[in-house]
């Protein structure tokens, strides 16, 4: 059972937002592709997962810290008298061992997965120690994109390829799991001591003035070019009330120190000629805080 499941990471959303109303440098996109691909295989690896029986523990994305030390993991599976770490990793091409060195498809070098993952095992084993627990812990590299390749001399036991998913599926599956109260408590412990991190000071840098303004087409990111919200690339059709409101969520986040009022959204929006029609979007939808000198909506309660 997915007793924490994977939250969609605001990080992307933003990106994602982002993405559609600047420029980004070649190092940031290369930054926003990574992210959207290693959230990609993450999701790949859940699907994959609900082929485990419903007597597992899983906990997905979990941010922990030891002595000052914090550490993320991707998967984490309590079964019985024993944990499985799972770190997912969506590499696409090939890659290459040489010397314990990881080069990828460019032969650039790359950060050892292994040694992160050592590390998490490590980091984990003495928070469990901490907290009372003294369960072995089975940690892998979990490799699910079909189009990767590791070429290497060894064998690791530690690394699971895409062709070997289904029998390392298996494999646990064949494992009896007899779970109780003090599995459960471990799972509460850890799922509370989450660290939720603001996403914000990773974005590249961006300001009001300098995003473009305008209502992007929720399928292919293209913006409308007029209230008939018809994209003109891939023929998306959305609804007024719709597109203004999913524009408003957009501008709370990206810009949480703003007040939604009617001229900002008017504004944010940019083809919508009416501000009425956004006045009575917001009224339904949001509550209105009136003050003196200017009005602003919240979400309702």
């Amino acid at each position: 059972m997915f007793f924490r499941l994977r939250p969609e990471k605001l990080e992307l959303v933003l990106l994602r937002y982002l993405n559609a109303r600047m420029t980004f440098s070649s190092s940031e996109s290369l930054s926003f592709s990574n992210i959207e691909k290693g959230y990609e295989g993450e999701l790949r690896s859940d699907v994959w997962l609900r082929g485990l029986t419903d007597e597992w523990l899983i906990l997905n994305d979990l941010l922990l810290e030891y002595n000052g030390s914090r550490f993320q993991i991707d998967t984490l599976i309590i079964a019985d008298e024993k944990i499985y770490l799972l770190d997912v990793k969506y590499f696409e091409g090939d890659y290459s061992i040489n010397d314990d060195k990881w080069y990828n498809p460019a032969d650039i070098l790359q950060k050892n997965p292994l040694h992160q993952l050592e590390r998490c095992e490590t980091l984990l084993k003495k928070l469990l120690h901490k907290l009372g627990y003294h369960y072995l812990i089975d940690s892998y590299l979990i490799f699910n994109n079909p189009e990767f390749h590791l070429y290497t001399t060894s064998i690791n036991p530690a690394i699971i390829f895409p062709t070997q998913l289904n029998r390392f599926l298996k494999k646990l599956n064949t494992r009896p799991v007899k779970l109780n109260k003090k599995h459960f408590q471990l799972a509460h412990q850890l799922n509370a001591r989450h660290i939720v991190e603001s996403p914000y000071t990773r974005l590249p840098c961006y300001t009001y003035e300098h995003l473009k303004k305008g209502i992007p087409c929720p399928n292919c990111k293209t913006f409308f070019s007029d209230e008939s919200f018809v994209c003109k690339k891939c023929g998306c059709i959305e609804e007024t009330e719709e597109a203004i409101l999913r524009c408003v969520n957009e501008f709370s986040l990206l810009f949480p120190d703003r007040k939604i009022t009617t001229d900002s959204i008017h504004v944010w929006c940019s083809i919508i000629k009416s501000k009425k029609t956004i006045r009575r979007i917001l009224a339904k939808n949001f509550e209105l805080i009136r003050h003196s000198r200017s009005s602003y909506y919240i979400l309702k309660e």
